[in-house]
């Protein structure tokens, strides 16, 4: 699927057959795992003890202010100020806490959640879990870089936090403060929605729903589990249209060397742009933390042994015949348990949804690479659906806090304990309904999370029955909100490539033969499963002459490769064209999944060369396609860039039939050192995630794409891009 270039890919076939062939059975009989965790040390919410600091980078404040105020107090306040809070009774965590951000509601009430998972063998539950949460309503407004800006400003940060809760502080200020502040404190018992039973023992969910009057105050909430370490997160007044920041592809294609991506200093390749974002968080903080699709890899599942015959088989009427074992079945339900505890609880990201309450919505690598986008018979078959449906449900579990089975399967007010949720129809693959989010950024805004996995199929995206229930949601939005962000996991307005598709797919192609041989290094253009070309996800990818490695192309767009997906799309747009006007609603495409930074454009089209366009501000048709990625995962080679980015100047005339012209925004006029561009002003192939904020004095929503300025060094620069409020009178 990802396009992580020819040596990556050549690494990860090689991988594979590693994989294969050492695979062993331990003394009781089982195989041994490739993915395991165990759960942390008892009372501790970190996996290793706190970081020896090393030299800051230069973009985190020195401390020796701290720590010379924390050497004036006295003996007994000294050690207070620097204790760890140890929990009460203990619990033995996997991962968490975990933070969720449901809506807001017509009161004002903040609805959230937070999410841990602990090992039942090393935990009390006696009396069962608390989470206390305390808040100071009479709390002053926070200003840029201010003191009481963010709690993030009393970790003593050094450049590889490999986990934050082991080193939180209070600050010289706070000690002094902290015994006369006035706070309101809340207690919420756990509810347990999962119990997880694996070879290790069993493993119990707990969420516990957070609720939050707002004010005429930001907030800052500090909450605690069972009395241990307090950990925090910020809320935005009553009226006030939230700060947040959205990312995607938060893992490493296989065959990619993380060490490649890790500056000095750093623990991981993982963390240098997630640090980025904490600081920034550090210096004004964000409300949300939206996922936008591939919040982690869950390819490396194809790596555990008891998968190797039915990967490694060459006869696909015998894979696809496969029955499902039990040692499949656990097999499945083991890596995909083990592998999220083990990203979850990981570096500089486990800061992040500790602290900013997360948003999320699944692409297909959060399942398995490519799902939803194969052949019915290859989806439909035992291992395969397993595989769709398992991965969903644990996607549910850990990034939306939801057990279906046990919150049920109706969206109807006050049946579900998530506001935000639109369930969609019964996907044909994964056993459940689709799960879409509807949620308020604040007064004027509202997201739409749009999943795009549940229900897809090889030439369908969403079902009919699923885009008119999200457009009937979307036409009852208050009059109030101006701004619609619509998340999409792949890009809705981005250069294709239709021909390359059409030539992979023919059957009489030499290279798709020589491929499905796995010789000349042509292996990766047949995917693992059904050998068929590699076009899973609308991929187009295509690499000739091999031998030397003189060109690849890789091109990624929601359009699909077949006409079925380029039908949809369109009408998806038009029908939101048709929504945006009536309600007076400017709607932008956010995305990511293409491993690059990029804006596209929908907008009227003009009527001639003389003819002057419609004005952004009074056009409804205007609508951008922010797009995002990724994070952490590699750039696609030069190569793709140079040829994406010659396409982007190409017409599309997909819609001119619709009166609206298609472009990208040449938003990248410099590189990040200041180097001016001179051809490629539209493609960015460095990591990147994006922070958004409305501006109250015009109205506009303004995306700030943040791109990595060195490989590895955990610093960004960044791009504004502007979106209008809409001027132009309601109606159809």
């Amino acid at each position: 699927m990802d396009n992580a270039g020819w040596h990556a890919q050549r690494r990860a076939e090689r991988d594979s057959y590693r994989y294969f062939s050492r695979r062993h059975r331990g003394s009781d009989g089982q195989y041994v795992p490739e993915v395991v965790v165990g759960p942390l040390p008892s009372g501790q919410y970190t996996t290793q003890s706190p970081p020896e600091l090393a030299p800051r980078p230069s973009n985190v404040s020195d401390s020796a202010t701290h720590r010379v105020g924390l050497a004036q107090l006295p003996p007994a306040e000294r050690a207070r100020a620097q204790r760890i809070p140890q929990m009460d009774p203990v619990l033995q965590f996997m991962v968490g806490p975990l933070l969720r951000y449901d809506t807001v509601d017509m009161n004002g009430v903040w609805h959230g959640a937070a999410l841990i998972v602990t090992a039942d063998a090393g935990s009390f539950y006696d009396p069962v879990p608390v989470l206390t949460y305390q808040w100071d309503p009479e709390e002053p407004a926070r200003t840029p870089n201010g003191s009481t800006l963010s709690t993030f400003s009393k970790y003593d940060l050094s450049p590889h936090p490999a986990d934050p809760h082991a080193t939180a502080l209070l600050t010289w200020e706070e000690s002094k403060t902290k015994a006369t502040s006035i706070d309101q404190t809340q207690r919420v018992v756990g509810q347990e929605i999962y119990v997880y039973s694996g070879r290790g023992g069993t493993f119990t969910f707990w969420r516990f729903p957070i609720r939050i009057q707002l004010g005429y105050n930001e907030l800052c909430i500090k909450y605690s589990i069972n009395g241990g370490m307090q950990l925090s997160f910020h809320v935005p007044t009553i009226q006030q249209n939230m700060r947040w920041a959205t990312y995607s592809c938060n893992g490493f294609s296989a065959g990619v060397n993380p060490d490649d991506f890790r500056g000095p200093g750093f623990r991981s390749g993982y963390d240098p742009m997630w640090v980025d974002l904490l600081q920034q968080h550090s210096q004004q903080p964000f409300h949300v933390l939206v996922g936008g699709g591939d919040q982690l890899y869950c390819d490396s599942l194809t790596r555990e042994p008891e998968m190797q015959d039915w990967v490694h088989s060459q006869n696909t009427a015998a894979k696809l015949s496969c029955p499902l074992t039990p040692e499949i079945t656990e097999c499945i339900d083991r890596f995909l348990f083990n592998h999220y505890c083990a990203s979850f609880r990981h570096g500089a990201f486990a800061r992040a949804n500790s602290s900013i309450p997360m948003l999320n919505m699944c692409d297909d690598h959060d399942l398995i690479d490519g799902f939803g986008s194969y052949p019915d018979d290859l989806q439909s078959c035992p291992i395969f659906q397993a595989i769709g449906a398992r991965g969903y449900f644990f996607f549910l579990l850990f990034q939306c806090f939801i057990n279906p089975y046990y919150d049920g399967l109706s969206d109807r007010p006050g049946e579900h304990p998530f506001k935000s949720l639109v369930l969609g129809f019964q996907g044909p693959f994964v056993g459940l309904p689709s799960h879409s989010f509807l949620a308020p950024l604040g007064p004027n805004v509202q997201i739409l999370m749009l999943d795009c996995r549940a229900e897809r199929k090889k030439d369908t995206v969403c079902s009919q029955a699923q885009y008119k229930k999200i457009f009937d949601y979307i036409t009852q939005l208050p009059s109030g909100v101006e701004h619609l962000i619509v998340q999409l996991g792949i890009p809705i307005a981005y250069p294709r490539l239709v021909f390359l598709e059409t030539a992979l797919e023919s059957k009489l192609n030499p290279l798709i033969a020589l491929g499905r041989t796995r010789n000349f290094g042509l292996g990766g253009l047949v995917n693992k499963f059904n050998s068929d070309a590699e076009l899973l996800d609308d991929l187009v990818r295509v690499r000739l002459n091999c031998v030397d490695r003189s060109l690849e192309v890789c091109l990624r767009t929601i359009t699909g490769r077949q006409l079925a997906h380029k039908k949809e799309r369109n009408t998806f747009i038009q029908e939101l064209q048709g929504i945006a006007k009536m309600k007076r609603l400017r709607i932008t495409f956010l995305s990511g999944d293409v491993h690059c930074a990029a804006v596209g454009v929908l907008k009227t089209l003009a009527g001639g060369k003389n003819t002057p366009e419609v004005p952004p501000s009074v056009d409804f048709r205007y609508m951008i396609n922010v797009v995002t990625s990724a994070i952490v995962n590699t750039p696609p080679p030069v190569g793709v860039i140079t040829m994406v980015s010659s396409l982007a100047t190409k017409m599309h005339k997909t819609l001119h039939y619709a009166q609206t012209d298609e472009t990208m925004m040449p938003i990248f006029t410099h590189d990040p050192d200041g180097t001016s561009r001179v051809k490629n002003k539209y493609i960015m192939g460095r990591r990147n995630w994006c922070a958004v904020r409305w501006d109250n004095r015009t109205g506009e929503m303004i995306f700030d794409l943040r791109v990595e300025k060195e490989k590895g060094l955990g610093t960004s620069v960044g791009y504004e891009v502007k979106v209008p409020p809409p001027q132009w009178a309601p109606g159809r």
